[in-house]
């Protein structure tokens, strides 16, 4: 499964570090196309004041312990509300986006069934 983790894990350093850019510098340095109606949510995340910061420092969480093998199943765990709002989000608001949240389930439920074991005791 080292694939999938470092695929999941790149992307949310990715996002992490463009989203903490944002927060320190106030410029965005990815700018995916994104319909209006999703461009008033991430705003909204935005102008929360401390939304954004919080997600995209578990995006660095997360990415770093997907990326290092360091408990990878936590990693998947702090990632996957994130990740639930990502594909809602491309479903509800930005359709367009849809192939990347294919990509994101597919991935990510990869991971979940490779760590099943992990997430066992979590389910009884």
């Amino acid at each position: 499964m080292d694939i999938p983790r470092i695929l999941l894990g790149l992307l949310f350093l990715v996002s992490g570090i463009d989203g903490l850019l944002l927060v320190f510098t106030g410029t965005n340095y990815i700018n995916p196309p994104t319909s209006p109606a999703g461009l008033a949510f991430e705003h909204a995340l935005k102008v929360s004041g401390f939304f954004w910061p919080l997600m995209k420092s578990i995006n660095l969480i997360g990415a770093v312990m997907l990326l290092s093998n360091r408990a990878p199943a936590l990693g998947v765990a702090l990632l996957l509300p994130i990740i639930t709002v990502i594909i809602g989000f491309h479903i509800a608001l930005n359709p367009g986006g849809m192939p990347v949240a294919v990509v994101l389930a597919v991935v990510t439920g990869m991971l979940l069934i490779a760590y099943r074991d992990r997430y066992a005791a979590l389910l009884r």
